[in-house]
């Protein structure tokens, strides 16, 4: 028996998180401010994204200083003219702190370049807190079409299956959250049918969740998920929650439909995770950023 839930996905913003934080004397008020010079490729959505994103590494590196690292991807296509692989490098800087929540709303500036390329401007405020070595650090891949690790894939089309690959050093505790434009962030695990709070793991053992196959195993009837999109390419984002600590779900709300998840608010899933993190040092969160294609 599994439970199979198409997910409309919308297009990924900015969390606006408010919290008080107070408590912490790790968690800092930051501020950022960063220029995108997009090309013909790039859409409004995706020029506003990457100039948030960088301004909020620029805060975070004023605060909490940097390491430069390079990482190496590969999205793997399958279509009409056959099976393709793109590889490209992304040569970051790592910062030594992590984003918590916005300070209201980010604010763009947009103009053309001489080009007719975008330019997007963007400034954020919001707070931010030091890496701290007490975190687990665990493996979590987005796998697409398959269940081994070379489906690995941040890009998906209409109808694309959603797998998720996770390994921890240590026994603990996980639980996964989708969030999309509309608002919404949806509880993707533990599964809908698992009464459990969190779903339990075994250290150094290689799970696939949302893989039809295990349905009736350990943790329940599984939940398998296809790509929708409304017509457009669209942004979404994974939130993996590890710890090896138990700890508590959010309050969610019921689903909007039987084809859709229990959901909680921006605000009500960013109060659930910095109330979180700030008593659990140990609590882990790795973000997966989707782009999705229309057919």
């Amino acid at each position: 028996m599994r439970t199979i839930l198409s997910l409309v996905m919308t297009a990924l913003c900015a969390i606006g998180m408010v919290h008080n934080a107070s408590a912490d004397s790790s968690v800092k008020k930051v501020s950022g401010n960063y220029t995108y010079y997009g090309d013909k490729n790039d859409s409004p959505a995706m020029s506003k994204l990457k100039a948030l994103e960088g301004a909020r590494l620029d805060a975070l590196s004023k605060e909490f200083g940097t390491i430069v690292t390079q990482d190496v991807l590969q999205a793997d296509r399958v279509d009409s003219h056959g099976e393709s692989s793109k590889f490209f490098s992304l040569s970051s800087t790592e910062v030594k702190g992590e984003w918590i929540a916005d300070d209201g709303d980010p604010v763009y500036v947009v103009s053309l370049g001489n080009d007719d390329c975008l330019i997007v401007n963007c400034r954020i405020k919001g707070t931010a807190k030091s890496i701290s070595n007490d975190a687990i650090d665990f493996e979590a891949i987005a796998l697409r079409n398959g269940t081994g690790k070379g489906n690995s894939s941040s890009e998906y089309h209409q109808g694309d299956d959603l797998f998720l690959s996770f390994t921890s050093p240590v026994d603990g505790y996980l639980s996964v959250f989708l969030m999309g434009n509309n608002g919404d962030v949806c509880k993707m695990l533990p599964y809908q049918q698992d009464s459990r709070q969190e779903v339990k793991v075994k250290k150094n053992y290689d799970y696939v969740f949302f893989d039809p196959s295990k349905a009736g195993g350990e943790f329940g009837d599984v939940d398998a998920f296809s790509i929708g999109t409304d017509g457009e390419i669209e942004f979404n984002k994974l939130y993996v929650v590890f710890s090896p600590n138990p700890f508590s779900m959010p309050v969610l709300r019921p689903a909007k439909s039987e084809y859709s998840l229990p959901y909680l608010t921006e605000e009500e899933f960013s109060k659930w995770l910095v109330k979180n993190r700030r008593n659990d040092p140990k609590m882990g969160v790795k973000q997966i950023n989707l782009k999705l294609y229309p057919n």
